[in-house]
């Protein structure tokens, strides 16, 4: 097949779909340091995250060794409504750029959430059925994560309640609706309804909150009413193994017609749709097979990679989760409420952390004016409408096409554009109107908080 004109968009068959998801972590031959009990400062054994998560997806946390996981059929079968999603050679775009680059995007808005975060929330709503709950809670940043789980949870009949970051509350109201449509109770967070909430209020008055703070309230929320159980939508391994449905599927297409990617670029905020695309990349360079390029792209206002400290650190606001090292800006660094509300958090996934020290990544900060223009250009040439989060990925990409413009190169980049931008209008209106600006923190904002980071050593 390698012959042939590569078609526009590349589907699997329903017998080329993955059966199973792929844990990276099998194949690191240095592993994430493990998640600490923030009570003892120690390890977090199965007991001690069962208390927080379902006691499957608490068992997927902890197994770091075992390369494959067998996707439950209901799972296989929730998936056929909305996968394969499609990997797209954007020609349109690379016309635009004159560029002798190959650009290809594996596109995960084809559904009804508008992003990737279905893979994740239909798994983690399943082992909550199976284990008998009531419920669940949780925190979403722009919305896309609460609206994933609202469906996923309206389908298995389990009570959702779902925490979304106040800026993110207000700026996108029809967000909230599909969520409140789909039987889930919204709050905006950080709010007077949890004890957490409130101090949070107390220390921070008028905060726009952050994910960290909605992941407080929502463990808070679940560990104080019986039958219920605490889902994240992002950062943690059990999410990432969940998202690697992404990558393998795109590997898989990919392999269809011999295409090699040079580059595989990513938006990264907690690290689930990024550790999702490049897992089985990533894994077949661990395992010294092939070679690839990877680029972590972050927000200049948020910019834990790039700019913060690799150490162990509270993974939410109010210093209930477990501790987890990973690069960080400090569990109260409260970002600037930039359009991207999927990115603003303080830290970085503990695997993604890990592969980024090593040095088996990049990782780079745009800010959200050169964001914006970038979702702009593709939107006219490409016919899709962009989430905020994607296009920090999508602006990356084309910066890497040009360059290959200029030098002569025929890269092949593959980017993950992880949703739609339908319910971000109050953004791109701040954007069509020039009152769209960038804030980056200084580095004495970052330092100050960098500055309470609990001392623990590793």
């Amino acid at each position: 097949m390698s012959n042939e004109k590569i078609p526009y968009k590349i589907y699997l068959e329903e017998n080329e779909l993955p059966k199973q998801w792929y844990n990276v972590r099998a194949d690191m031959k240095k592993k994430p340091a493990p998640l600490l009990n923030p009570a003892t400062g120690k390890p977090c054994t199965l007991e001690d995250l069962s208390h927080v998560f379902c006691t499957e997806l608490a068992k997927q946390e902890l197994d770091e060794n075992t390369p494959y996981v067998d996707i439950p059929q209901e799972i296989q079968d929730f998936y056929k409504m909305f996968r394969p999603s499609p990997l797209v050679r954007a020609y349109f775009l690379e016309k635009k750029l004159g560029t002798p680059a190959k650009i290809y995007y594996k596109f995960e808005g084809n559904n009804t959430s508008g992003s990737h975060k279905l893979n994740s929330a239909i798994a983690q709503a399943y082992y909550a059925k199976k284990q008998g709950l009531k419920g669940v809670t949780t925190e979403t940043g722009a919305g896309q994560w609460g609206t994933a789980l609202s469906m996923a949870c309206a389908y298995f009949d389990l009570d959702c309640n779902v925490y979304m970051v106040k800026v993110s509350y207000e700026q996108k109201p029809f967000r909230r609706e599909v969520m409140r449509t789909y039987g889930a109770n919204v709050t905006p967070s950080p709010s007077t309804t949890t004890e957490i909430g409130k101090k949070i209020l107390e220390e921070f008055p008028g905060t726009n909150g952050s994910l960290g703070c909605a992941i407080s309230e929502a463990v808070e929320a679940a560990t104080t009413k019986e039958g219920y159980r605490y889902v994240l939508g992002s950062v943690l391994a059990q999410v990432l193994l969940h998202q690697s449905i992404i990558g393998l599927e795109a590997k898989a297409a990919m392999d269809k017609y011999n295409i090699k990617p040079d580059i595989i670029i990513g938006c990264a905020g907690g690290g689930s749709n990024l550790g999702g695309l490049i897992s089985p990349f990533m894994g077949e360079k661990l395992r010294g097979e092939a070679d690839y390029r990877f680029i972590a792209v972050e927000p200049a206002s948020c910019p834990s990679l790039t700019r913060g400290t690799y150490a162990y650190d509270f993974c939410d606001t109010g210093k209930v989760c477990p501790l987890q090292k990973m690069y960080t800006l400090g569990s109260g660094f409260m970002p600037s409420p930039n359009h991207a509300g999927g990115l603003r958090y303080h830290g970085m996934s503990a695997t993604l952390s890990e592969l980024y020290d090593q040095g088996l990544m990049e990782a780079t900060s745009v800010e959200q004016t050169a964001v914006f223009e970038a979702a702009e250009m593709f939107a006219r040439v490409e016919g899709i409408l962009p989430a905020p989060e994607s296009s920090h990925a999508i602006r990356v990409a084309i910066d890497e096409a040009l360059k290959c413009k200029e030098t002569g190169e025929e890269k092949t980049i593959l980017f993950g554009l992880t949703g739609t931008g339908y319910f971000d209008m109050y953004a791109y209106g701040a954007y069509n109107d020039g009152k769209m600006s960038d804030y980056i923190p200084t580095d004495e904002e970052i330092a100050k908080s960098i500055a309470n980071l609990p001392k623990i050593e590793g």
